[in-house]
């Protein structure tokens, strides 16, 4: 079935990038962000935002592969972002996460789409634990499915790049919200203009072949490295810091060492909560 389209007004000028989930909390901060860089998002989710903004929009189900195929139609890059963005159970998550993530991968590859950066999750991570730095291209130690499901595409964005030639970056998303809103956020926290900034550093990159990096701000908690995105372009410019002394009154100080969420990187969510 062919994909929808929402009404269609005149685009932005530039190289046309792709974006799955795109009325999604990232992808709303990514289409805003993009443009001004010299980005045309072209956006594809299953409905379109409310309220409605000035970009072109198809509507479909990455599962669909015939609306794949349209949507990757002349892009010069795609940022995978559609999924389900919790635990969830397994068969949900083997449909979106992990064969819709391989629906778009393969729909990149067919239509000659070079580049493919794939929004993975600290989950893909999260059993680490959280007191020591986390250097870029740490192994999966995923704490859910998932995060199973996230590290899934991982590998699978290493054989499209390896078996292919594709040029892909994998982004392990922190905590990215408009502002830190939980302690375990000062330390995870991607803010909206840092996430556009890493994902165009990203999409500009011309030493990328196959990288998976931290998708932090530059927080002074930080539990992770960021010297991988560093090396591709990354500038970061925020830090949660300016909200430490908010939450920490709302919350009545620094997380106990062995609260769930100081002790692994993935918080509660290590321990299912």
């Amino acid at each position: 079935m062919p994909p929808r389209r929402a009404e269609r007004r005149r685009p932005a000028s530039g190289r046309t990038v792709l974006l799955t989930g795109a009325a999604g909390g990232v992808g709303t901060f990514l289409r805003q962000g993009l443009p001004g860089l010299g980005w045309q998002p072209r956006c594809f989710d299953l409905a379109p935002p409310d309220p409605p903004d000035e970009l072109p929009w198809l509507l479909g189900d990455i599962g669909d592969r015939g609306c794949l195929a349209e949507a990757m139609r002349g892009a010069d890059a795609v940022i995978h972002l559609a999924g389900i963005p919790h635990e969830a159970d397994f068969p949900r998550l083997l449909h979106t996460n992990i064969d819709g993530t391989y629906q778009v991968f393969e729909a990149a590859r067919e239509a000659g789409v070079p580049r493919v950066l794939y929004a993975s999750s600290n989950h893909a991570v999260g059993r680490h634990p959280a007191g020591t730095r986390l250097p870029d291209g740490a192994r999966p130690r995923p704490d859910s499915l998932y995060g199973v499901s996230k590290a899934f595409g991982e590998a699978l964005g290493s054989y499209y790049a390896d078996r292919f030639g594709m040029r892909v970056a994998c982004v392990r998303i922190g905590s990215c919200f408009a502002h830190p809103t939980q302690l375990r956020h000062l330390a995870t926290w991607l803010s909206p203009g840092d996430a556009v900034r890493l994902f165009a550093a990203l999409l500009a990159a011309p030493g990328l072949r196959f990288a998976t990096v931290n998708g932090i701000s530059a927080n002074t908690r930080a539990w992770w490295d960021l010297d991988g995105a560093r090396a591709l372009g990354y500038a970061p410019q925020d830090d949660a810091e300016g909200w430490a002394r908010e939450l920490l009154a709302r919350f009545g100080g620094e997380l106990a060492p062995d609260d769930p969420d100081a002790a692994f990187v993935g918080g509660r969510t290590a321990v299912g909560g």
